[in-house]
């Protein structure tokens, strides 16, 4: 595969990754509530994973031509980010003393964060929209299957460099700063709140 579309690719989805979401907020989460950041960010990269084998499967293209379909998991990825976001906003994030983070809440947060990402709006729009206009369909290149698994490696990759340094910053710079962890987590929570219900009133409309 050429590096001409691969770059092009990857800072296209580099500047969706560094956009914030439910993402973000999950992560910033885990850094203030002194979780395991890795483990969690492990979970969102999963989520997207999956979405990156249907997509090598062809269902991505299933899913685009198929405007009930795409509208019932957009729907519930919108459905899911307004309950993220109103969780968010009833609970914010509070720093936890070192060591004393909530035990037996790891492998809830991997599936937890698989989960996010899976029903994620914005990853919805990149493997539909956004990723087969960097697939080379004509000439001598790799299969499409072959082509759309490297891109989605490549997002799997961001993702992770992204995410692990956001969670990374958040527990050093927010972790002495409880008002601060508060009004980072609650904007995040509005956000998705008001992305989730926006999504949702423009299919009822």
């Amino acid at each position: 595969m050429d590096t001409g579309p691969l770059i092009s690719f990857l800072a296209v989805d580099l500047l969706l990754v560094c956009v914030p979401g439910a993402d973000w907020a999950f992560v910033i989460a885990a850094g203030v509530r002194g979780r395991s950041v890795p483990r969690a960010v492990a979970g969102l990269v999963a989520g997207y994973a999956l979405h990156t084998t249907l997509a090598v499967a062809g269902l991505a293209v299933l899913v685009a031509s198929s405007p009930a379909l795409l509208t019932v998991l957009t729907v519930a990825g919108a459905g899911y980010l307004v309950w993220l976001g109103w969780s968010v906003l009833r609970r914010p994030a509070v720093p936890v003393e070192e060591g004393e983070a909530a035990a037996g809440t790891e492998g809830p947060d991997f599936w937890r964060g698989a989960a996010i990402s899976g029903l994620n709006p914005k990853g919805l729009l990149l493997y539909l929209s956004v990723l087969p206009q960097f697939l080379v369909t004509k000439g001598d290149h790799a299969p499409v299957a072959v082509q759309t698994a490297v891109l989605g490696a490549l997002h799997m990759a961001a993702c992770a460099a992204v995410y692990l340094a956001v969670g990374t910053l958040a527990r050093r710079l927010l972790s002495a700063r409880p008002r601060a962890a508060r009004a980072v987590t609650r904007t995040s929570g509005a956000a998705m709140l008001g992305i989730g219900a926006l999504l949702l009133a423009q299919h009822a409309l």
